[in-house]
């Protein structure tokens, strides 16, 4: 009997395990089993690695972009489908996913231009949970002409960053993922040779795009690939771990294992099977059998700063939990001193509630306030060690900015650090004029005249001083060159920032960092700015749309920026300067001149004129009605403020009942005016307006537990939300009886580390215990990162997996910015110090 009892115990141990196996649509859109969840074309950005069939394993995204593919290993280059619709039934336990090529709206145009072959079709991916398994189905509705046999395929990419050094398995062959792409190669027929013709009017240069033919070029990439590692019909990722092994097992067409960094740098590994020859209806049909580690939750994260806390400000860490977990432990805070640790502080957590995937807790240590090292503790999970210090923003805080990023990101000079140089001379060849009715990259585009004295192809002087490096990319667009010379100039204006680090001479074409010069750097940076803008607008009467290489593979370039062009002005390599007539950033461009106006007076008095000038033309001759009222409102602000002139401050007086119904928009930058302005009857409008403003922001704070909005779409939502700390600053040193200084506190630490994701590093590169040393800058494709430099931050993975990973190439998670990102940052670090220095 005993025996009996026990079998039948053992059964239903087993049937129960057996139900715990089973992937199942959930109601957030995903198939869900445990610690394992696949997403099905619910994410937007095949680019990007973030489309199609998604694999998250214990935590972690191990593969993705799981779709038709005209390339074995695709770039952000090559032609994606249109997705057509997506429908997801919960009873049948399957999501459907319908999809086309070409994508016409995106052939020889748009954003980033793409060459579509010349092949229409209509395919249906059908995902469904069997088990512990879920089958991906793909029909076609027609069969694969001869030409793309072998090109057209079923691809997933496997995150190389999880992968280096660790074991696979095909029947019964085995390997190793290798830490950097290795030959032979495979050579064969550019589909750019079937290219389609599903636009009359093209106005991307398919030559042009794709390098004329000659040697490598990322349009033309599948020209030359990997030769896969493995062929086989089952394929298994990491055998020798519970937690990411995933087996693949396809019943209709070989798996391969590609490596697609062979042909772009920032290529992933591809599992693919090609469509085979004739087949419609079921043509791919995969089982996809990741692992499930019954037992495993997410383990619990502590989010702080990875900076630290000064000793008057608020201080709360968010610990993000399993929202399986109903197990609530006590938080506890360590003090760390050289006779060893001891705790300080234990208290109930506060709930939060679920915010995306987790659920999260709050621990509020404000009433610490003694100086020293600490560490707050939950269950096994730990926090980085901070500071809690009156000086913890006074060195190696904001100062990285000026110290290492700005100067580093300098175009049209030399920047030197000791034994290191960053980069030499660069675009001294700068600039010819782009060509007319021309789509271009990265959105830059011509319309139909060049809006200036100069034809096509001629060269425009005076282009090559000044400006920077749009980050991650070496051009330069008129919203980051003039947008970082206005953050830089409210931040000298607000906090009188005399730092001094850097030599840069303008004549010289030098920069030299930690080798100061008794001028202030920030100053020096304004003008370098300004340089760029001012020396434009000078030579073409108009403000330029942006500086750009004139080829794709120029546009790729990693490294060197002088490696880009000869340096010889009038060759075929030089870039293009693009106009443009667009009203609203010409407008905010004048905000821009008439603020950094203000500040070169007294260090470059003929700059301060030019840009005072230029901004006062801008404004008389922009029109700025409708959706651009507001920017003209900006500038008009910005030009009071720098010239006291009736001409503006009648134009702000005459638009009262505009600035206060848009208060929203024009808040943050009209106390300064309104102030000034000392006008009874424009006060109240204001004031009475503002609540309004405070009702918005503390309902969009409140829906994170973070005290911030954060709402990604494809990048990391971190640039936005320093943004909002910017702009915030100016409500609360304004109006500080409406708008108290915790929020700002709160966008500094979402930035600091206290973010939603298992990585808690400071998106602020080199600042921290725990910060983002792997950057998508210069540098990428070593590794490494610009001190200073502050990334794009963590993305949403949709519908609801935060994620930050640590590989140099997914700019929409590690990209660095000019016109927001590290300035933002460096002025949130600024006015935290300055705040709390008045406690």
């Amino acid at each position: 009997m005993k025996r009996l009892l026990l079998l039948i115990c053992c059964l239903g141990m087993i049937a129960v395990g057996a139900r715990s196996q089973n992937f199942k649509l959930n109601s957030a859109g995903y198939f869900s089993n445990k610690g394992v969840d696949v997403m099905a074309f619910a994410d937007v950005y095949p680019e990007g690695h973030q489309s199609g069939v998604s694999l998250i394993m214990h935590g972690n995204r191990m593969a993705t972009n799981g779709d038709l593919r005209f390339e074995p290993t695709p770039g952000q280059w090559q032609p994606v489908p249109k997705q057509r619709s997506r429908n997801q039934d919960l009873s049948a336990n399957q999501i459907v996913a319908r999809l086309s090529f070409p994508d016409s709206s995106r052939h020889l145009k748009g954003f980033n231009p793409m060459v579509y072959p010349d092949f229409e079709f209509n395919y249906t991916v059908t995902v469904e949970g069997q088990g512990s398994s879920v089958i991906v189905t793909v029909d076609i509705d027609r069969p694969v002409p001869e030409r793309f046999i072998g090109k057209l395929g079923f691809n997933l990419e496997l995150f190389p960053g999880a992968l280096f050094g660790r074991p696979w398995i095909m029947d019964d062959k085995s390997g190793i993922f290798p830490q950097h792409p290795n030959g032979p190669t495979i050579s064969s027929t550019s589909n750019i040779a079937h290219t389609g013709a599903f636009d009359p009017n093209p106005r991307a240069n398919l030559d042009n795009l794709t390098g004329h033919n000659h040697g490598y070029n990322p349009a033309r990439a599948d020209e030359i690939i990997a030769e896969p590692y493995t062929v086989g019909r089952r394929f298994t990722v990491r055998p020798d771990d519970p937690y990411n092994k995933l087996v693949i097992e396809s019943s209709t067409a070989d798996l391969k294992l590609y490596d697609g960094r062979m042909n772009h740098n920032n290529g992933w590994f591809v599992v693919r099977s090609d469509i085979p020859r004739g087949a419609t209806k079921g043509a791919i049909r995969w089982t996809i059998t990741p692992n499930v580690v019954d037992s495993w939750l997410y383990k619990p994260v502590v989010q702080t700063s990875q900076l630290g806390y000064h000793p008057n400000q608020p201080k709360t860490a968010v610990i993000e939990l399993d929202s399986r977990d109903s197990l609530r432990h006590t938080p506890t805070l360590y003090k760390i001193t050289s006779e060893g640790e001891k705790p300080v502080l234990s208290a109930a957590a506060k709930e939060w509630g679920k915010f995306l995937r987790y659920n999260y807790i709050c621990f509020d240590f404000s009433e610490i306030k003694d100086e020293g090292l600490y560490q707050v503790r939950y269950a096994d999970a730990s926090s980085s060690i901070f500071r809690i210090a009156r000086d913890v923003y006074d060195r190696g805080a904001w100062q990285p900015v000026l110290e290492y990023f700005l100067p580093v990101q300098m175009c049209h000079i030399r920047v030197s650090e000791k034994y290191r140089v960053w980069h030499d001379l660069c675009h001294d060849d700068d600039a010819l004029m782009a060509p007319t009715d021309y789509n271009h990259i990265d959105g830059y585009a011509q319309g139909n005249s060049t809006l200036s004295p100069y034809k096509s192809g001629e060269i425009v002087p005076g282009l090559n001083h000044g400006g920077w490096h749009d980050a991650g990319d070496f051009d330069l667009r008129v919203e980051s060159q003039s947008g970082e010379c206005y953050i830089l100039a409210l931040a000298r204006e607000a906090f009188t920032v005399d730092y001094d680090a850097t030599t840069i001479d303008q004549k010289k074409r030098i920069a030299e960092i930690h080798q100061p010069d008794s001028k202030a750097d920030i100053l020096q940076q304004i003008e370098h700015g300004m340089l760029s803008v001012v020396g434009a607008y000078s030579a073409l009467g108009r403000l330029y749309r942006g500086i750009i290489c004139n080829d794709l593979r120029q546009y790729v370039l990693l490294g060197d920026a002088a490696a880009m062009t000869d340096g010889v002005i009038g060759t075929s390599d030089d870039r293009w300067v693009f106009t443009e007539n667009n009203p609203g950033r010409e407008l905010s461009a004048a905000a821009a001149l008439a603020a950094s106006a203000r500040v070169m007076k007294g260090f470059n008095d003929t700059l301060a004129v030019q840009a005072l000038n230029a901004a006062r033309t801008i404004f008389a001759n922009v029109p700025g009605e409708g959706f651009f009222k507001a920017a003209k409102i900006q500038a008009a602000t910005e030009l009071y403020l720098a010239t006291s002139e009736a001409v503006y401050s009648d134009y702000l007086l005459a638009e009262t009942k505009f600035i206060a119904d848009r208060i929203m928009q024009t808040g943050w930058f009209i106390g300064r005016a309104e102030k000034k302005l000392n006008n009874p009857a424009f006060t109240q409008a204001i004031r009475d307006a503002l609540p309004r403003l405070r009702k918005q922001l503390e309902t969009q704070a409140a829906g994170t537990p973070y005290g911030v909005p954060y709402r990604p779409s494809i990048w990391g939502a971190g640039w936005g939300i320093q943004e909002q700390g910017y702009n915030y600053y100016f409500l609360h040193e304004a109006y500080p009886d409406i708008f108290p200084a915790e929020m700002l506190y709160n966008a500094l630490n979402f930035v600091l580390g206290c973010h939603p994701g298992s990585n808690t590093a400071s998106f602020a590169s080199g600042i921290g215990a725990k910060s983002a040393t792997v950057g998508y800058g210069l540098n990428r494709a070593d590794w490494s990162y610009i001190p200073g430099g502050v990334i794009s931050g963590t993305a949403l993975i949709r519908p609801d997996f935060p994620e930050l990973l640590e590989f140099p190439y997914l700019w929409q998670q590690v990209e660095y910015v000019m016109g927001g990102g590290s300035s933002h940052y460096m002025f949130l670090v600024l006015a935290a110090q300055q705040i709390l220095s008045r406690k």
